[in-house]
């Protein structure tokens, strides 16, 4: 069992990544760690996790775990990663791992000078239904593949959530404007060339709220919107010559929908459902990570890709301050 140590007592951590790596099958939380003693043995002991720690220095130097989680703000992920890596732990971290695709090649350096596996969690790269949308594009089931739609959107206006907060690394890019980046990134195999983009920012909190995006795939097109002061919506569409694949709630199922997919054919004659009971992403991506950090073969997210997510969202940034086009 690969023994995972949880940086922070983060929402995300408790409601969702904690529980998953506990049902997982090769995995297990061997110690919660937080700047507040009294927080971390809460949820020791919420999760019947054996040690606790009121620093996250003490977990690291200690030798009751493998790996860590990391749920920290994002402004904290990069040094965090690296002060991780090289206590010899591996690492997944929440998205984004950077704000900016240059702060990669540090924990590249870290990772591969201390032998660790660094992985980014975008849980949707180990979910059945991304897979089978993947594996029906290499089929050929919609014909050649010419446009990828997408939406993910929520209102949220809480000055205390660091979703609000620049210097925590806020806004709603590197929050939800990474979903349709990867996603489509990972069933097409392909990268993006150049990008177009408006983005508004919130004139209190100075994040950024929403963003129109066209990216050129070359063989394809990527549009997509994304805001953090929307009504909450989620999609993924996308469209072939010979039909198109509907992803109903693509990066959320629990909250947003069921987990499905809908193919089409190209004159709605026929339609085929695909549905995941109770997928468990998380917990699918905790078992993946756990073996591929014990060395065994299994795909996980890398660094490398993380660069190439990145550089997308940067190029993003760029061209929101101009018109026309892009280079990513």
């Amino acid at each position: 069992m690969l023994r995972f140590g949880i940086l922070s007592t983060a929402k995300i951590g408790r409601e969702l990544v904690v529980p998953a790596i506990q049902d997982a099958e090769n995995c297990v939380v061997t110690a919660i760690a937080s700047r507040d003693l009294d927080k971390a043995r809460a949820m020791a002991d919420r999760f019947s996790v054996p040690h606790a720690f009121g620093s996250y220095e003490d977990m690291l130097a200690s030798d009751v775990i493998d790996a860590v989680y990391i749920p920290l703000p994002t402004s904290q992920h990069v040094e965090w990663t690296i002060k991780a890596a090289n206590a010899g732990k591996h690492v997944l971290c929440e998205k984004p791992i950077a704000l900016k695709a240059s702060e990669i090649g540090a924990l590249i350096e870290a990772r591969d000078r201390n032998k660790v596996l660094v992985s980014e969690a975008y849980m949707v790269t180990y979910s059945p239904v991304w897979r089978k949308v993947r594996s029906l594009l290499q089929e050929g089931a919609i014909g050649k593949l010419r446009h990828v739609q997408g939406a993910f959107t929520y209102y949220n206006r809480d000055a205390g959530n660091m979703r609000n907060m620049p210097e925590l690394g806020g806004g709603g890019l590197p929050d939800i404007g990474v979903y349709p980046t990867i996603s489509t990134r990972f069933v097409t195999g392909k990268e993006p060339i150049r990008v177009q983009a408006n983005t508004d920012r919130d004139p209190e909190f100075g994040t950024d709220i929403y963003s129109s995006v066209r990216a050129d795939f070359g063989d394809f097109e990527l549009s997509f919107y994304i805001s953090t002061q929307l009504a909450a919506r989620q999609v993924m569409v996308f469209h072939g010559e010979q039909g198109f694949i509907e992803v109903k709630s693509p990066f959320n199922a629990d909250r947003y929908g069921a987990e499905e997919l809908e193919l089409t054919n190209q004159n709605h004659s026929q339609s085929q459902l695909f549905r995941f009971q109770d997928a468990r992403q998380y917990k699918l991506e905790a078992e993946a990570f756990s073996r591929a950090a014990k060395g065994e073969a299994e795909e996980v997210v890398t660094l490398e890709s993380s660069v190439n997510n990145q550089k997308l969202i940067d190029a993003i940034y760029r061209a929101s301050e101009k018109d026309g086009w892009e280079p990513v």
